[in-house]
C-alpha cells in the first residue's frame, strides 16, 4: 500500500465518521425525548445522567475523529508533499 492509497484511505474514513458525528449530534439537539426513551427502556438512569452520557459520547468521538483519522491524513499529506 503506497502512501496515496493510505491517504486517500484516511481522508475517507474522515468524511465518514464526521458525517456520523454531525448526524448524531444533530439527532440528539432534534430529538432528545426519543432518543432517551428509546434508551430508557434499556437502561435505568435518570434524565440527568443521560445527558451527561450523550455529551461524553459526543466529546470522546470528536477526539478519537481527530486522533485516529485527521491527525494521520494531515501527517501523511505533509509527508507526501515532498
Amino acid at each position: 500500500m503506497d502512501i496515496r492509497n493510505l491517504t486517500a484511505f484516511f481522508m475517507w474514513c474522515s468524511i465518514i465518521n464526521v458525517a456520523v458525528f454531525i448526524l448524531s449530534a444533530l439527532m440528539i439537539i432534534a430529538a432528545p425525548d426519543f432518543i432517551y426513551n428509546a434508551h430508557g427502556q434499556l437502561f435505568d438512569l435518570p434524565r440527568e445522567g443521560f445527558n451527561i452520557v450523550l455529551y461524553a459520547f459526543l466529546g470522546l468521538y470528536k477526539i478519537f475523529i481527530l486522533v485516529f483519522n485527521l491527525v494521520p491524513y494531515f501527517a501523511l499529506r505533509i509527508v507526501g508533499s515532498r
